[in-house]
């Protein structure tokens, strides 16, 4: 048994298929499927079943498949740490972010890290904070930046307050309201709005901000994202609470300040198992001293970006 023949098993169980695992492994088909037989012969048990419609996984080969994916994030990790070791960064960073964020220029982060570590490989996730927790927690992610409501606290991952932002009222030109000044959540709740999902966090703080009012509001439109609700405020379909630094990017819009409008809060989230030292090359440029690699730590489950 070797890694490359556990690289071929863990790419045909993603792929589904033996021609597009050959493919991704930059190997013939036939002597990826030779492997794989060889491997199959060692362990006495069948890995897949194949017709000539499909490849899955058995039985034997779902119990086969956690431990290949550990085996082959181990090794790269041992190849990572003895580079750094070195001086050397090289692996994999795997980020998630919400998309306005407004503490951090992720872009310009991504820009020096590249510049200072040219070998690591960077990936970048969107999703809803909720989404990035449960990521970082599982180890899919390395680190995330959340965008929640004041006393959000994430469970089982470390995490570092960035900053507080408060929410403008997002109108189209011609609204009535975009020709004043300030206005109070109270005027706002007259109002038709464009928001993300009931119970997400980028929803929350809204919710939250008029509940404690007393009031309620009609949500007509749910989105999933700033890049669906912009223009559905620019049609007159409603208006919009966003945060005031991200707001101000958004063209053809106008933005209202809320005198006693939502506060959201950004964080930085970690996992706490060791970070491989890529991972920690970037907690360390976003001013987390204290997230050092450490070899003698007890392992936790492999990060995403091996």
């Amino acid at each position: 048994m070797d890694l490359q023949q556990m690289r071929y098993v863990v790419a045909v169980a993603e792929t589904a298929s033996f021609t597009r695992a050959a493919e991704r492994c930059h190997v013939v088909q036939s002597a990826l499927s030779h492997q794989v037989a060889r491997l199959e012969k060692e362990l006495g048990a069948r890995l897949f079943e194949r017709t000539s419609r499909r490849v899955r996984l058995t039985t034997a080969g779902e119990a086969f498949l956690p431990a290949a994916r550990r085996a082959l994030e181990a090794a790269e990790r041992a190849r990572t740490d003895v580079a750094a070791a070195i001086g050397e960064i090289r692996g994999g960073l795997t980020v998630g972010s919400i998309p306005a964020v407004a503490a951090v220029d992720l872009p310009a982060v991504l820009r020096d890290y590249r510049l200072r570590h040219p070998q690591v490989r960077i990936s970048l996730r969107a999703g809803s904070s909720e989404q990035l927790v449960e990521r970082v927690r599982e180890g899919q992610l390395d680190a995330a930046l959340l965008g929640v409501q004041p006393g959000f606290l994430p469970q089982g991952i470390h995490d570092r307050e960035l900053a507080h932002t408060r929410h403008v009222a997002v109108v189209a030109p011609d609204h009535p309201l975009a020709g004043g000044g300030e206005v109070d959540i109270r005027r706002l709740a007259e109002e038709t709005f464009v928001d993300f999902a009931d119970g997400s966090a980028a929803r929350a703080q809204s919710d939250q901000a008029f509940a404690a009012a007393g009031l309620r509001r009609e949500v007509a439109f749910e989105v999933s994202g700033v890049e669906l609700m912009a223009p559905m405020v620019r049609h007159g379909l409603g208006i919009a609470l966003l945060p005031a630094t991200f707001a101000a990017e958004l063209h053809g819009l106008v933005t209202v300040e809320v005198i006693d409008g939502p506060v959201r809060v950004e964080r930085l989230v970690w996992s706490r198992f060791p970070p491989s030292p890529a991972a920690s090359a970037f907690l360390t440029l976003l001013g987390v001293a204290e997230a050092k690699p450490s070899p003698k730590a007890a392992p936790g489950p492999p990060a995403a970006s091996r």
